[in-house]
């Protein structure tokens, strides 16, 4: 006999309570509360004993083989990388990102590239048609490759009994309901009971499953918490949707590191793997420009270089202004701070605005001396040298602190054609220094910075 009773389940975090509540006690957040109708099976008959007979038993680690079964390739080199080396089989893999980012896109183009692999690919937004139009703008061709619209959990596994595909693919899960949930499609429950249902499945099959989800206003992915703590690999598919280019960052892997990123290009027929993302990030010409500087930085373990804008002017309205963009802003209020009472540059009553070109996001602390060096050429109108490159942190009393991977920044500035580059004089004691072709300026102070651009 079932019993049916009612639980209010927060939509930001998956907390229930009994009774409705204005504010979530454990998210913070105000009218996430809905009522979701459970069924719960009452057994009338308990066992005496209590127990039963497991279906699994303990093992010791000695007495585990492992079979060593191939990851499945992609095509794509930035997707494999971020994976790891690729898809591990049975894995449950959540990719997340805005609307309208380039998520269905992403995992659409795979499908169509991935080698010599059977793929189901559900789709509880699109119907048919519409994948289809979307597929011939995308270069390649999997004739392994079934496509569905449909959003019932029952139905689509119904439709793996029938195909037994080596790759299965869910846009979104939030569409997807289940009849063992009386709630409505993309409630706490549905998605919750949905993951669980496919997660069961790539482990007992061992087919790995792709769901795309969304995010919420605040970033995260839209759901419950649970949701990314049984899936093996989170990955999240960024950027700003007025620029061309997108990152895909790995926040959770099981299977590989996290510190691995894609770059993407956006375009009429796809998305295009941009495999030298420094070149995507400098401007074509700079020379005589004042307030732009080019910083060596790191993201996950690549190298690649960026340019630093900076525009210093008088206040117009009385109150100086402090803005930026692809930057943090609490810590150019801090860069400001070091400059006026190191330095001696007063900037109280001047407008200062940063930016990161190429619309990313960067919290590489090793592109402070490239913040500070711009806003001061901006503010004495003076152009830096457009052979220089710079790499260092700022820290409170004005010295420049060390950055990890330097050998690394001086190569590709090198590669890409600078001829000097400063860098902190503590980073570089480990390193042989005369085997770089280009001239390098150890620095312990930004006066000393200063002095060797500004001179």
């Amino acid at each position: 006999m079932a019993k049916v009773k009612s639980l209010y389940v927060c939509n930001n975090c998956g907390t229930d309570s009994p009774k409705w509540v204005g504010k979530c006690p454990v998210c913070g957040e105000w009218n996430t509360y809905n009522e979701e109708i459970i069924r719960t099976e009452v057994n009338k008959k308990p066992s005496t004993s209590g127990f039963h007979a497991p279906k699994s038993k303990p093992v010791l680690l000695s007495e585990v083989e492992l079979s060593e079964q191939p990851r499945i390739t992609t095509g794509g080199g930035e997707l494999d990388r971020v994976l790891g080396g690729g898809i591990v089989p049975g894995s449950l893999i959540l990719i997340g990102g805005e609307p309208g980012i380039g998520k269905s896109t992403l995992v659409l183009q795979t499908v169509l590239q991935i080698p010599n692999q059977k793929v189901l690919y559900v789709s509880g937004e699109e119907s048919v048609g519409q994948l289809k139009m979307r597929a011939e703008r995308i270069p390649g061709s999997n004739e392994q490759a079934w496509f569905v619209s449909e959003t019932s959990l029952e139905e689509i596994f119904v439709h793996l009994a029938n195909i037994k595909p080596d790759l299965l693919i869910v846009d979104s899960i939030q569409t997807v309901s289940t009849e063992m949930a009386e709630s409505s499609p993309g409630s706490v429950t549905q998605v919750r009971e949905s993951a669980a249902a496919l997660l069961r499945y790539a482990k007992e099959s061992g087919t790995p499953v792709i769901l795309i989800g969304h995010i919420n206003k605040e970033g995260s992915i839209a759901g419950p918490k649970v949701l990314e703590h049984i899936v093996d690999t989170v990955l999240l598919f960024e950027g700003d949707q007025q620029y061309l280019y997108r990152i895909l960052r790995s926040i959770k892997n099981r299977f590989g590191s996290t510190s691995e990123i894609g770059i993407y290009e956006m375009l009429q027929d796809g998305l295009r793997e941009v495999l030298n993302p420094s070149e995507m990030l400098l401007s074509q010409n700079h020379t005589g420009l004042s307030g732009v500087s080019i910083a060596a930085t790191i993201e996950g373990i690549r190298p690649f270089l960026i340019e630093v804008q900076a525009l210093v002017s008088t206040a117009a309205y009385g109150t100086p202004q402090r803005s930026a963009t692809g930057f943090d802003l609490r810590r150019l209020n801090m860069l400001l701070a070091v400059l006026e009472k190191r330095a001696g540059f007063k900037l109280v009553q001047k407008d200062v605005f940063l930016n990161i070109a190429g619309g990313i996001k960067v919290n590489d602390p090793a592109i402070d001396l490239a913040v500070l060096c711009s806003i001061l050429s901006s503010s004495l109108d003076i152009a830096m040298d457009k052979g220089f490159c710079l790499a260092g942190e700022v820290g409170l009393s004005g010295e420049i602190r060390p950055v990890n991977r330097l050998e690394q920044r001086i190569l590709e500035a090198q590669k890409l054609g600078f001829s000097k580059i400063i860098i902190p004089k503590l980073s570089s004691s480990a390193l042989d220094l005369k085997r770089f072709k280009m001239e390098i300026f150890q620095v312990t102070k930004v006066e000393e910075a200063f002095k060797i651009l500004f001179a």
